[in-house]
């Protein structure tokens, strides 16, 4: 395992223009929503470790836990406000009185109303890097992000972001307002986003943020059939790529990551992040993928495959990986860029 004593990661300049971020940010859903019960006082000790290592852009969301997430980073926000860059996100909306409910929201008025809200979870004046969670297509993107705009110059938030866009979309919002980054699940399982995304935020220099960029635990091992080995509560037993069959072909697809890890003295998951890491060079734009975990010992293996570099032959195995992968992100693909995709 690349590991040993903590060093900071590198950083680099979040889209043209932007913040002066770690290389690798953290994804904070899992510490407290979405993936069974969790150890509140070992997820405080992991959101520490990220400043400890350089990890700086903190991610969450105002559907996580129906706006616990946010409530629970508050006190961290808090005691690290000068060092890290807070990202949120609206457009998603659940009620915590009706566990059924959900609609997608990107009406200017339901803007403004949601960022007031997760201003007051997360008990600050200013909200680094706000994104549109999904796009409701029959809400103009113009309108949308003329909304967004109009926070920044209210100083309600500093930077605008997009999730699950495609790349004519982008150009849209960005003709409209400047786009800092374009956060959607990409990985070495998942790589639809290159189909038009990719190249339009390295043409308009903006920054991708890979969400899932572990396959949600599936590449580190951490489990083979979710169906049969999570939780319940667990929302990974409703993607189908993780349970049943797709899960059994897809879990031979990982052969390849275990060679290579054995080769670098490193774990499937460092290789995997490595992977992700290196778009950034494939395809010319900053690259600040956002793993989460609930561990800090995690937190720091995470951070050291920033230092792992894979060799051109290496990347060779693992490029026809995403190809065989069996089953789709979601069991309802509507809400992603790849539905809207020519």
């Amino acid at each position: 395992m690349v590991n040993g004593p903590v060093e900071q990661i590198r950083k680099v300049e979040l889209g043209a223009g932007g913040p002066l971020v770690g290389v690798q940010g953290f994804g904070a859903m899992g510490i407290s929503a979405a993936y069974g019960d969790t150890d509140d006082a070992a997820a405080r000790e992991t959101l520490e470790a990220t400043v400890e290592a350089g990890v700086t852009l903190i991610d969450t969301a105002d559907m996580y836990g129906v706006g616990a997430n946010e409530e629970f980073l508050a006190p961290f926000v808090a005691a690290h406000r000068d060092e890290i860059t807070l990202a949120t996100k609206f457009g998603i909306e659940y009620r915590a009185d009706d566990p059924n409910y959900r609609a997608i929201r990107n009406d200017p008025g339901y803007i403004k109303k949601a960022v007031e809200a997760s201003l007051r979870r997360l008990n600050v004046e200013v909200i680094d890097l706000y994104y549109m969670h999904r796009r409701d297509p029959a809400v103009p993107l113009a309108e949308s992000v003329g909304a967004m705009g109009e926070l920044v110059r209210e100083g309600k938030v500093k930077y605008l972001g997009l999730s699950e866009v495609t790349g004519a979309e982008l150009h849209e919002a960005h003709a409209v307002h400047p786009i800092t980054a374009l956060q959607t699940e990409w990985s070495v399982f998942s790589r639809d986003v290159e189909r038009s995304a990719v190249g339009a935020a390295a043409e308009l220099g903006v920054a991708f943020v890979p969400y899932s960029p572990l396959g949600r635990g599936f590449l580190t091992g951490a489990f083979t059939d979710a169906g049969k080995e999570l939780s319940g509560s667990d929302f990974r037993q409703l993607l189908p790529r993780y349970t049943g069959d797709n899960a059994k072909a897809n879990a031979a697809l990982l052969e390849p990551l275990h060679e290579i890890a054995a080769e670098h003295g490193a774990t499937t998951a460092q290789i995997a992040l490595a992977w992700v890491q290196q778009r950034a060079e494939v395809h010319g734009l900053a690259v600040v993928p956002i793993p989460g975990t609930r561990k800090r010992s995690r937190l720091l293996e995470n951070a050291a495959a920033t230092r792992i570099v894979l060799s051109a032959e290496q990347l060779a195995v693992l490029e026809p990986i995403a190809g065989q992968v069996a089953g789709e992100r979601y069991a309802d693909m509507s809400l992603t860029s790849a539905a809207r995709e020519d």
